[in-house]
């Protein structure tokens, strides 16, 4: 005699209460193949209360996930902000007026707020990879704007990076971050900020090509 105990079976609205989300939810979740339900011979759908407790417990743990990866980041972050503030002012930064300045303030700001979005998201966000390319390009574009050579338009940029990827070193040891996470978000800091840094030499090629001579 089996000691298995009969699986539960619940409606589309009964199982959609179970996980507290609407009906509507949790249809777009099944057509999507995202939680696990059976067809009647009438064709109405029959959720498992096991399938619904396994989904619930991966939504739990992806959250968590989630939550100490923003954790990362904004630390991250703090000793990003912490480093430049106590950096002397780089060589080529003392030919740049003050609008100029606050530019590229701005533009710093933008892409820490475009790294702690691209970081925290569960997958990559082409959208965030976009505003990057972008982001790139207005760096690039200000540096020919001043008259700089490529090393020195990536400088601030490389800085930016170098500064994230040291703390990111050094926070398994003293976090509980695992070190497959770590590596992760090391790969998605390179995805983004290389996407700023080819961005940044391509502005450059391109203004270098309109300016070739021609034959």
């Amino acid at each position: 005699m089996s000691d298995r105990i009969p699986e539960e079976w619940l409606t589309l609205s009964a199982a959609a209460k179970y996980l507290n989300v609407h009906s509507t939810t949790l249809r777009r979740w099944a057509d999507q193949d995202q939680i696990k339900f059976m067809l009647t011979p009438g064709g109405h759908r029959r959720f498992a209360v096991s399938d619904l407790n396994q989904f619930l417990n991966a939504e739990k743990s992806s959250k968590r996930k989630r939550g100490m990866e923003k954790t990362w980041a904004e630390r991250a972050l703090v000793d990003t902000r912490q480093g430049i503030s106590q950096q002397q002012t780089p060589s080529w930064m003392t030919h740049v007026d003050d609008s100029m300045r606050q530019k590229y303030r701005l533009m710093g700001q933008q892409l820490m707020g475009l790294t702690l979005q691209f970081i925290s998201q569960p997958d990559e966000d082409e959208s965030l990879l976009e505003q990057a390319h972008q982001l790139g390009q207005a760096y690039g574009q200000a540096g020919l704007d001043m008259q700089m050579p490529l090393t020195d338009a990536l400088q601030a940029a490389m800085f930016f990076r170098d500064t994230l990827i040291e703390t990111a070193m050094q926070l398994p040891g003293n976090t509980h971050i695992k070190p497959e996470a770590n590596l992760r978000l090391l790969k998605r800091i390179n995805t983004l900020l290389n996407t700023v840094h080819l961005a940044i030499a391509g502005v450059y090629d391109a203004n270098q090509s309109t300016h070739l001579p021609r034959n």
